[in-house]
């Protein structure tokens, strides 16, 4: 056996799962198949149990025997005992195999229940990674964060969400793989109101790029400063999935992380060389995106808004700022915020900065000649 390899233990919260595939994804039947591809990339799955009443599961109890799980049977209760004894029987199983089977690495949680929180913390407290699945719109926002990484089950490849339904709230992130693409293949032609709202997705994907533009180049900065080395390209992931445990390439629509790397690299917000692995590059930021020519870049936004006579106020000007360079953060050179930013830049005789009394703002010009 791989010393280095992960050994995992899924515990899936069934009836959670079930009823929220049901309710938030058109009618879908939950499938256990696209999860545990995903885990056959990030290790070896040793022990599988699911909890429910049975009864209510017939023809979902022979796809979990086919797929080698245990079943825990919850007896029939009603009201709220019911729905905790699931919990806490779930609970105490994972925190016994954690106990006794010191060789699982990781558990995977498959759940959207917030009560799981408390299992998920005292796992990480015993130095187990934990993996949590939900489906997105019956996952509580607690739960997550809570975890090292967070799977959303509409995500997975091989899931076909029926289109219109399982969308991220707040809209804008597709999901990856086979399935939003053959919905879309069958859907009829769009209407003018369905185009119109297909615009609008497209300019919430591109604003999301630009805001994980800026999320990459701070984070390499800030492990080029903590490191003073070499940072390559899985380093920067795992710095992304410990800031947002549920970050996940494919809802930019990559298919890989490498692939979002170009992507970056093409928009000059890093730069890519060839690592000491193959398909890890090394990552740092481009030398023209030093402090100099940073300056330089709000200087000429300031003179453009001056040549169209319109009054440079700092609020709203980082956002112009990024208009010209999507990637850009003050925080890249250890600014602590864009005000500071600028009082750096007008202290290089880059741009005037002064305090405007009556509109409570500060006011930037290009200096005269």
């Amino acid at each position: 056996m791989d010393a280095d390899e992960e050994r995992i233990a899924l515990f899936l919260d069934y009836e959670n799962l079930a009823i929220g595939a049901r309710e938030a994804l058109g009618g879908l039947t939950f499938d256990l198949k696209p999860v545990l591809d995903a885990l056959a990339e990030r290790g070896r799955v040793i022990a599988r149990k699911a909890y429910a009443d049975w009864s209510s599961f017939d023809e979902d109890r022979r796809m979990l025997t086919r797929g080698h799980v245990e079943l825990i049977e919850i007896p029939q209760r009603m009201g709220a005992s019911r729905k905790n004894a699931a919990d806490i029987k779930m609970a105490v199983d994972a925190l016994e195999m954690a106990f006794e089977r010191d060789y699982i690495t990781t558990f995977v949680i498959c759940t959207g229940d917030s009560d799981l929180t408390p299992l998920v913390h005292k796992l990480r407290e015993l130095n187990k990674r934990v993996i949590g699945v939900g489906i997105k719109d019956s996952t509580s926002a607690l739960l997550p964060p809570a975890c090292d990484e967070f799977l959303f089950y509409d995500t997975l490849e091989g899931v076909d969400v029926p289109a219109g339904a399982g969308r991220r709230r707040g809209g804008g992130r597709g999901g990856r793989g086979s399935g939003p693409k053959k919905a879309a293949a069958a859907a009829p032609p769009l209407s003018d109101d369905e185009s119109g709202d297909d615009e609008l997705v497209a300019e919430q994907m591109s604003i999301d790029i630009d805001e994980l533009a800026v999320r990459v180049a701070q984070t390499v900065a800030g492990l080029q400063r903590s490191s003073g080395g070499t940072v390559l390209g899985s380093t920067i992931k795992r710095a992304l999935r410990r800031k947002d445990p549920a970050f996940s390439e494919a809802d930019y629509g990559f298919r890989a992380f490498g692939e979002l790397l170009r992507h970056l690299a093409g928009r000059n917000v890093i730069e890519l060389s060839e690592g000491s692995a193959k398909g890890d590059p090394e990552v740092s930021l481009p030398v023209h995106g030093g402090e100099t020519d940073a300056f330089a870049l709000l200087g000429s936004v300031v003179a453009d808004l001056q040549a169209k006579d319109q009054v440079a106020y700092l609020s709203g000007l980082k956002n112009k700022v990024r208009k010209v360079q999507p990637g850009f953060s003050e925080k890249t050179f250890g600014y602590g915020g864009f005000l500071q930013f600028a009082k750096a830049a007008a202290t290089e005789g880059v741009i005037t900065l002064e305090w405007d009394a009556d509109d409570g703002d500060y006011v930037l010009g290009v200096p005269a000649g």
